[in-house]
């Protein structure tokens, strides 16, 4: 907590050092309508760039001229016509801008496609969350924001095991392999995160999220099989300016951001943010009296901008995000009975160590591990984005280089007792990426964006990865009854307590692509979209594993049965590919209220390779699972977007995805592979449906929702693992079964139907002498049952939840703003995933939704 109050007091003191004497190029207005009442949330975009402005409760707006002489605003607003204001020369005098009604809706642009336009004229299925909904809504990090965005999924059992997912495609479900490329891409300020922990911590001064559904592999630099995330943060500006929040709430919540703009001088200016958040823990252990899974966050973020001329901008970036929680523990949710013999079933062996567990009852949420629960990280970097208009477009350049540092610890035993004591695979990774690409008017019909793109990562074990078994080990490794006399070699004292892995890996990467994609204007509003990607991919991995400690012996019975469980294993891939990818989208605007679209795309996730080891036989590894083969996506889609009523909004979208050789991280009974390892499913299909709807009832209510349908199976899937209640399986001759064909059987994490609803109440009034408004909102969040396991098992199946939040207050563009905010309000009990324990054995573990939580919000703006 003094770390937060430090760092505000700090980030306070540092707002004086930005000064206001150059901030004479902005211009101010009040946009009204014809009755002259204002138009809160008017958009003011100074023509031919990316800065924008928003206009207050009282309608009044200031906007950055950039030093443009002479200059067009373009002002729009929902249900009015667009007006195009030229100014000539700045006057002292605030503009006066009066919007007429139109029967035609104008909403948020966005700048996806590397140019300002209208999300609904662009033939992409995209959601659009501005800042100040996200931060309302309390969604400051990604997990958050699918509660808004139902297409979108993300589980995270640590931040090293996060999954983010739209239409329930791009990453692995369950625990995190490297060796695989994420099928979502990240992206900030146009820079992309490889690692998908960033999507865990707090978002920090952001403007908008896009979420743009279905392959982007011709508009953005990595290519990505199943969507992208674009993320825009607030722009430093000339004007000085400055944001400072904090909100409290019950488990001890204190959350704090702050943000500070101005000019340095004629031709730089900066922005410094900071956010924080802390939290008590939810989880109670038991055998230590501590509660765990708190929240410890602290970011900070700069810029600093320079203007060489007014065609030029320069952007120099760096972040840095921190995150020391006593957490992420998981609650045993319940057991599995397999079909291993009855003494090695998870609660006979339980009661053979004398061992009960806390809690019957997830809910209770009790546990009593007695290994730490640690997941230290820290994520930062620096970018360089050069902007220059040439001709009719913009020539862009980003430079970055990022790093992650992750420190775990886990219980992975999810139990009291030593079985698995230490489960620690730390982590560094840095990545450098470079992106060129134009975007603009090639001629009066015909536009498009062309660019080419590199990253290299480098990745390894920090300094190694540790694996480590405990005195109760022994019992559920046991897989031979004990004799007539009660005993068995696998009660040998000391056996396995301190036997374990270390583990060293690197990983080196290289990805390299030329794309773009052209929009040509056949006839008035028939347009054709064609895009083309050749990527290159390089990937080496150095993986080893040695084991140490337990009984020192030369019994070759004991060293056999050590070997059982963990062994030693090298291996090494160097592998590089090649693809072809691309789309063709024709779209047809039949009106200003119907936009139609229909797009084929063929995309591809690059090579992969198992960096946590692979399964062993009677030869050793089988080094055919080393190396995973990329998947081919084959994506249709038609949507069409439309206004039917005034200040409405109704989008349908349909598509269907097939995807060759599926890249999917299974569970396995072996325990030195508790994290699972990679493989391919011949062929998997999603298809569904998705509604995107809004609208504006007047000027004091308002409605969203969205609704998705989602149906995700295996077409093949025939040498998949066994699921848990499985494990053990022997055929008719008593011969142990590792593999079962599943196919038509369910993917994992996708629920059929997922929906969000929301609407909010105000009316214009002072609060403190600060003009804005007063308003009410609720929202709800659905998602029915879905697998939780890559093999479908009847266990592993989270129940389907629905949500309620809230919030009431008082929210001014300047000055105070104020509100009381309640998430899940009814108290609901839920699992956000199921996840088994390592080995096997019958338990598996749940990540638990949180339980009601409430609290305040105050926010102060200059």
């Amino acid at each position: 907590m003094k770390t937060i109050y430090t760092k505000i007091i700090t980030t306070l003191l540092l707002l004086f050092t930005f000064s206001p004497s150059f901030a004479q190029t902005a211009v101010t207005g009040v946009v009204t309508n014809s009755q002259k009442s204002p138009l809160e949330g008017a958009n003011v975009v100074l023509k031919g760039t990316k800065y924008s402005a928003t206009a207050d409760s009282s309608g009044k707006f200031t906007i950055d001229t950039q030093e443009k002489l002479p200059f067009s605003l373009i002002i729009q607003y929902v249900g009015y016509k667009s007006k195009e204001v030229t100014i000539t020369e700045l006057q002292d005098t605030p503009l006066e801008i009066i919007l007429s009604e139109e029967n035609q809706l104008i909403e948020v642009v966005i700048t996806s496609r590397r140019r300002i336009e209208k999300a609904q004229n662009v033939p992409i299925p995209i959601s659009v969350v501005s800042g100040k909904q996200a931060e309302e809504a309390g969604a400051f990090n990604v997990n958050r924001l699918k509660e808004l965005v139902p297409s979108v999924q993300l589980y995270s059992s640590n931040p090293r095991n996060t999954t983010i997912n739209i239409r329930g495609l791009g990453s692995t479900f369950g625990l995190t392999n490297d060796g695989i490329d994420p099928g979502v891409g990240f992206y900030v300020d146009g820079v992309y995160y490889a690692r998908p922990a960033a999507t865990t911590l707090d978002f920090i001064d952001i403007d908008r999220i896009e979420v743009l559904r279905g392959p982007q592999g011709t508009l953005f630099g990595k290519n990505t099989t199943a969507g992208a995330f674009n993320v825009t943060t607030r722009k430093p500006s000339f004007t000085s300016g400055a944001n400072f929040e904090v909100s409290f709430g019950n488990y001890g919540f204190l959350q704090a951001k702050a943000s500070i703009t101005g000019a340095l001088s004629k031709k730089f200016a900066g922005r410094l943010s900071f956010s924080g958040t802390q939290r008590d823990g939810l989880i109670e252990n038991v055998a230590t009296g501590k509660w765990v899974n708190d929240l410890n966050n602290q970011g900070v973020r700069g810029q600093l901008l320079y203007k060489p001329t007014e065609n030029t901008d320069i952007t120099l970036a760096a972040d840095f995000s921190r995150q020391r929680p006593d957490g992420y523990a998981q609650v045993i949710a319940g057991v599995a009975p397999t079909k291993r013999a009855a003494y090695r079933q998870f609660n006979q062996i339980i009661a053979d160590l004398n061992y009960s567990l806390p809690s019957q009852n997830a809910f209770d949420r009790k546990i009593d591990h007695d290994t730490p629960w640690r997941s230290g990280q820290d994520l930062g970097g620096i970018s360089l984005n050069i902007e220059t208009k040439i001709g009719e477009g913009t020539l862009t350049s980003t430079s970055a280089w990022r790093y992650w540092n992750w420190d775990p610890s886990n219980d992975r035993d999810f139990t009291g007792l030593q079985v698995l004591k230490l489960s620690q695979a730390t982590s560094k990774h840095q990545q450098w990426s470079q992106e060129v690409r134009y975007a603009g008017d090639f001629s009066r019909r015909l536009s498009g964006v062309i660019g080419v793109f590199a990253i290299g990562q480098a990745l390894k074990a920090d300094p190694i990865q540790i694996e480590e078994a405990g005195s109760a080990q022994w019992r559920f490794s046991q897989d031979t009854p004990n004799d007539a006399n009660g005993y068995s070699l696998w009660q040998t004292p000391g056996l396995l307590n301190g036997y374990g892995i270390k583990t060293k890996n690197t990983l080196n990467t290289f990805s390299g692509a030329i794309f773009g994609q052209l929009d040509w204007e056949i006839t008035e509003g028939l347009h054709l979209l064609p895009g083309l990607r050749y990527n290159y991919d390089k990937k080496k991995l150095d993986y080893s594993r040695e084991t140490y400690g337990g009984l020192q012996t030369t019994d070759p019975a004991l060293l056999a049965l050590k070997k059982k469980v963990y062994s030693n294993q090298a291996f090494k891939v160097d592998v590089d590919d090649t693809n072809f990818s691309g789309n063709l989208t024709l779209a047809y605007k039949a009106s200003d209220r119907v936009n139609t679209f229909a797009t084929y795309a063929r995309s591809y996730k690059p090579v992969g390779v198992n960096v946590g080891g692979i399964p062993t036989d009677a030869n050793g590894p089988i080094l055919a699972l080393a190396e995973i083969k990329p998947e081919q996506v084959n994506h249709f889609e038609v949507g069409v977007k439309t206004s039917p009523f005034d200040r409405t909004i109704l989008n349908v979208t349909l598509y269907n995805t097939d995807i060759k050789n599926f890249q999917t991280l299974v569970q396995s009974p072996d325990v030195s592979l508790n994290r699972g390892y990679l493989a391919n499913a011949e062929k998997v299909r999603v298809r569904g449906a998705e509604l995107d709807a809004s609208i504006t009832v007047n000027k004091h209510l308002s409605f969203t929702g969205a609704v998705s349908y989602t149906d995700g199976k295996y077409i093949s899937f025939k040498n998949a693992p066994l699921p848990l209640e499985e494990t053990g399986l022997k055929d008719a001759n008593n011969n142990a079964i590792y593999a079962k064909d599943i196919s038509g059987g369910a993917l994992p994490g996708i629920s059929k139907w997922a929906g969000s609803l929301g609407g909010e109440i105000s009316d214009s009034g002072k609060l403190f002498g600060n003009v804005g408004k007063f308003f009410f909102a609720l929202d709800t969040y659905y998602r029915s049952s879905f697998s939780s396991s890559a093999s479908p098992s009847k266990y592993l199946v989270v129940d389907s939840y629905a949500l309620l939040n809230g919030r009431i207050g008082f929210r001014a563009s300047e000055g105070l703003s104020v509100y009381l905010w309640g998430r899940n309000l009814l108290n609901k009990d839920y699992f956000e995933q199921l996840l088994p324990a390592g080995g096997n054995a019958g338990q598996y573990a749940g990540v638990l939704g949180d339980q009601r939580t409430y609290g305040i919000t105050l926010r102060y703006s200059l």
